[in-house]
């Protein structure tokens, strides 16, 4: 979580602004950059209703620099997630911002997972990503401690601070005269002909055209307008870190991933070496209690009941039962989690790890209980919804904003 706090601003939120921004994470500032780097002339606001910008996804991310190799080639993110993985690390050397191609290995423990690591190359190649399938003992050479029948080497993943990086983005937003309010939850939005009104605790601003890049709660923001509506819904995924203690982290080198199974959007618990040191285990996938619940002691009652009385999630919890079960007993059960970590590095023990947190991820789900796969947008005239916009958005989100940005400057024409 960024602990960015702008300064005093010299007067009161604009009541008329061109363009109003809900949501202050790495996609809603990237796009407001956007948007202000194509027409500094337009006044943007983004309104974040925590005390702090970066507080949810983007703060709470595991800082990799995703390469591209994953997605359905043609897919936005394959397509979006290479785009922007270049400009987000031109974007740090400008400013400084620290990050190191450190690279990662994916690695195969099963048998049956050779094939798909082969699958997996070939993907890479058709997203135009660089992967070469390597030797036991080229694996070896690059994480001694790592096990596996084979493995595929991806030297242009990277490591970074995100909420770094959005402290400099706010930065440059306020120097150019724009606005970040924070403390400032969005109550209600209302689309008329010649513009779009936001209603907010006790204010109302006026916009020519709105942008939800709201994470956890975007499908309840696209909702809000009476204009505006999208029957995709948010469902929440927390995911949980350990880290090795300082006398273990020699035991992972840089990034070691497993084979992802190839139905769902996540990638499986894995090691991750840190920007600011330090190796991060994690994280595994379990079905969040609250839209914001980082603990299994974090319920909203509000938002169980739309959980559980979903037929969507009915859907989803009838077809992979079996997977969420796993999921749920490696978040209980420490044993369990560490087991999991053995099947890419044996040396890995119980005592070696230390619960360090977790992130809750926004992941889309559709009226057929289906996991949205690509990143999704609901639009009406005036108003531009990001309603799936999970892992990789944090390295997309560059040009992901360029996508909004562009969205939003042709309907200001």
């Amino acid at each position: 979580m960024s602990d960015w706090v702008p300064p005093r601003p010299k007067h009161g939120l604009r009541p008329r602004m061109d363009v109003v921004i809900v949501g202050a994470g790495i996609v809603g500032l990237t796009t407001a950059r956007a948007i202000a780097s194509a027409r500094p002339e337009l006044r943007v606001a983004l309104l974040e209703k925590e005390p702090v910008i970066a507080r949810h996804q983007t703060g709470s991310n595991s800082g990799v620099i995703h390469s591209g190799i994953y997605y359905k080639p043609g897919s936005l993110k394959a397509r979006l997630t290479v785009q922007g993985k270049e400009e987000l690390q031109r974007y740090c050397a400008e400013r400084g911002v620290p990050f190191d191609l450190c690279g990662k290995v994916v690695v195969a423990v099963r048998p049956e997972e050779l094939a798909q690591l082969d699958m997996l190359a070939k993907r890479a190649e058709d997203n135009g990503v660089a992967a070469e399938r390597i030797s036991l003992e080229e694996l070896h050479e690059l994480e001694p401690y790592a096990a596996g029948l084979g493995a595929l080497r991806v030297r242009s993943t990277g490591i970074v601070d995100y909420p770094v990086l959005c402290d400099w983005l706010a930065d440059d937003l306020l120097a150019a005269d724009h606005e970040i309010r924070l403390d400032t939850a969005v109550t209600g939005i209302a689309e008329e002909a010649d513009q779009v009104v936001v209603a907010t605790h006790g204010d109302y601003v006026h916009a020519r055209v709105v942008i939800n890049c709201g994470g956890l709660h975007s499908d309840r923001v696209a909702n809000l307008s009476p204009g505006s509506h999208t029957d995709i819904r948010i469902m929440p995924f927390r995911g949980e870190y350990y880290s090795l203690v300082p006398a273990r982290r020699h035991l992972v080198n840089n990034l070691i991933y497993p084979v992802p199974d190839a139905r769902f959007p996540f990638l499986g618990v894995h090691f991750t070496r840190m920007i600011k040191g330090g190796v991060e285990c994690g994280p595994n996938a379990v079905p969040a209690l609250a839209r914001e619940g980082y603990s299994w002691r974090d319920v909203d009652l509000g938002d169980l009941k739309e959980i559980v009385g979903a037929r969507s999630s009915r859907i989803l919890a009838r077809n992979y039962w079996r997977t969420g079960l796993g999921e749920i007993h490696r978040s209980l059960s420490k044993k369990a989690f560490v087991k999991a970590l053995q099947a890419l590095v044996p040396d890995v023990r119980d005592e070696d790890l230390i619960r360090t947190g977790a992130g809750v991820r926004a992941q889309a789900i559709g009226p057929d209980g289906a996991l949205l796969d690509d990143f999704a947008f609901a639009e009406t005239a005036r108003q531009i919804h990001v309603v799936n916009a999970p892992s990789p958005a944090a390295t997309a989100s560059f040009a992901i904003g360029r996508i909004i940005a562009d969205k939003a400057l042709d309907r200001l024409r």
